[in-house]
């Protein structure tokens, strides 16, 4: 057990005083020590339930011979920091979940973990935390909170956020806002929609190192408890097996990730987070090779924001396990991977049947033929950017419009909310990536004011920043490189016409290599944005969005 430095011998008689003050006894100290990781807080509602969880986990764990071990993870809640400041202080939360559980761990030898995250960047900061500790890990969220409903329309936060654009458009007043807003968000966990945080919780499913259904199950369901249970058990079956996090994080694994990931219509964000998570597996993700994967991989499924279901209803269905026995009819999954059953995937999913075919769709009738999400390549973007296809209306799929360039997301907010962005125009907001913004804000309140005044399906967004993966329309982030490193699209100038076509991948500046060179040798980089504290370290240190914001 790593755990005997910390409790074995004479020599760690002092320690053992010290787990004494805490009411451990001799019996507890003798069983396998496993950290459980809880993000519960009073600040997010995907978080604000987690310690019935928790409680649950250790009942687990204790069941199966384990002594758990309770410590804390940050978290921040995207909605709430959304469209300010506080925006800038999300993606860069990952690096410090997974720091700082790789510290208490370490310094506390810990025999195996178990995750409790829910939402955004805590679960992809725990993956990675998992793949560089690599002991016996089982990831268990908080699950999705259910759909809110008015006036007969089901709703997710997407609702909330495209209503003030319809109220700012006169479509909507005061009054009906207030109403949809109380009853958007009905039950804790995290948004009823396929946007980041149930993206990566139904991405754990598909990596293995959730249980089946830790993607789907509600929060508010007693199999969400029982599956807490099941996590304590499942993670000292590991430890008993000798199985590490890493025998599950391979290779394999993430390209499972990547066509569940087009399967489903998962969020962009996803391309952002796996890449790091791979990268801490000792795995690379090449996001040239990433269309490939979305060029033979049907689009099974969309939840809102690309439809009008939720993951409540993903769940009826079967949920991610049904999914992958689709995948896995057409063999566009590995079926021989591990995962912390103790299983391989196919054995997991060899008795699983699709519920309901409307919401998830066999894969002998898929929704579209290739994947929910596409990387667009050209002048503009040399290292790629990536949009939720999905979500894109058909007529936005192929587009060319005039630039309407701005330097900040407040800027081009502005510019919506007064009326001046027109049918046709191709909205550049820039410095606003992981090193220019800094923190690589989301979009969400842009993107929802255009789909709020019914714009979605006549302009497209280009940024260097990222976009909740509430977002819809022709929203294309992570544009690398990015403008503060001067990246192309800190060339662009107001008016340069740019085409996009999503389904040939490519994105093109219609400015003539000599103009862009000589706008390149003119270029001033502006100065940082972020001088003290966290986020000024954090541009020091930083990589591009392609290679997944990691900290080098």
């Amino acid at each position: 057990m790593k755990s005997n430095k910390t409790k074995s011998g004479m020599e760690r008689s002092p320690h053992r005083s010290l787990f004494r003050a805490m009411g451990y006894t001799d019996e507890e100290l003798a069983c396998p020590i496993v950290g459980v990781v809880n993000s519960k807080n009073e600040i997010i509602p995907g978080h604000t339930h987690l310690d019935v969880i928790v409680e649950a986990v250790k009942a687990g764990i204790r069941m199966a011979g384990g002594t758990p071990m309770e410590f804390p993870a940050i978290g921040v809640c995207d909605g709430i920091a959304m469209n300010h400041e506080g925006m800038k202080y999300s993606l860069v939360t990952r690096e410090l979940i997974a720091d700082s559980t790789e510290c208490v761990t370490k310094a506390h030898a810990f025999d195996a973990l178990v995750m409790i995250p829910n939402c955004d960047k805590v679960v992809p900061g725990m993956l990675m935390a998992a793949a560089r500790l690599n002991v016996p890990t089982v990831f268990v969220s908080g699950g999705p909170m259910l759909a809110g409903k008015y006036k007969g329309k089901r709703l997710s936060l997407t609702n909330m956020f495209e209503a003030v654009g319809a109220v700012a458009a006169g479509k909507m007043s005061e009054k009906e806002l207030h109403d949809m807003e109380c009853a958007a968000c009905p039950t804790c966990g995290s948004c009823s929609g396929m946007f980041t945080a149930n993206s990566m919780n139904c991405v754990t499913e598909v990596l293995g190192i959730g249980l089946p259904g830790n993607g789907t199950i509600p929060a508010v369901y007693g199999d969400r408890i029982a599956l807490a249970k099941k996590a304590g058990m499942a993670v000292m079956d590991m430890y008993n097996k000798g199985i590490n996090a890493c025998n599950i994080l391979t290779k394999e694994a993430f390209d499972n990730a990547l066509a569940a990931d087009m399967a489903l219509g998962c969020s962009t964000n996803t391309l952002l987070h796996l890449p790091a998570i791979a990268h801490e597996a000792g795995v690379k993700i090449d996001l040239r090779k990433i269309n490939d994967i979305s060029e033979k991989t049907p689009n099974l499924c969309r939840l809102a924001p690309a439809g009008e279901t939720f993951i409540e209803d993903l769940h009826q269905a079967g949920g991610i396990q049904a999914l992958l026995a689709e995948l896995a009819k057409k063999n566009l999954i590995q079926t021989s991977v591990m995962t912390v059953t103790g299983k391989t995937l196919a054995e997991n999913i060899k008795h699983v049947v699709n519920f309901d075919p409307e919401i998830l769709r066999p894969i002998e009738n898929p929704w579209s033929k290739t994947g929910g999400i596409a990387v667009l390549f050209g002048n503009l973007a040399p290292d790629g950017c990536v949009v939720k296809r999905s979500a894109v209306a058909p007529e936005m799929m192929k587009h060319s419009g005039p630039a309407r360039v701005f330097s900040s997301e407040e800027e081009a907010f502005e510019a919506i909310q007064k009326g001046s962005i027109k049918s046709g125009d191709v909205l550049v907001i820039r410095y606003e990536g992981p090193r220019g913004g800094p923190g690589m804000r989301e979009m969400l309140s842009v993107t929802a004011a255009l789909a709020g005044r019914g714009m979605d399906k006549e302009v497209a967004l280009i940024t260097d920043g990222r976009f909740s993966g509430a977002t819809r329309g022709a929203s294309i982030g992570h544009c690398s490189p990015e403008a503060a490193v001067g990246g192309p699209i800190a060339l662009v100038q107001e008016g340069d016409t740019i085409t996009i076509d999503i389904n040939a991948y490519s994105i093109t500046l219609n400015v003539s290599d000599d103009e862009l060179a000589k706008r390149k040798a003119a270029w001033v980089c502006p100065p940082p944005k972020a001088t003290k504290g966290y986020l000024a370290r954090y541009v020091k240190l930083v990589s591009s969005a392609d290679k997944g914001a990691i900290l080098e």
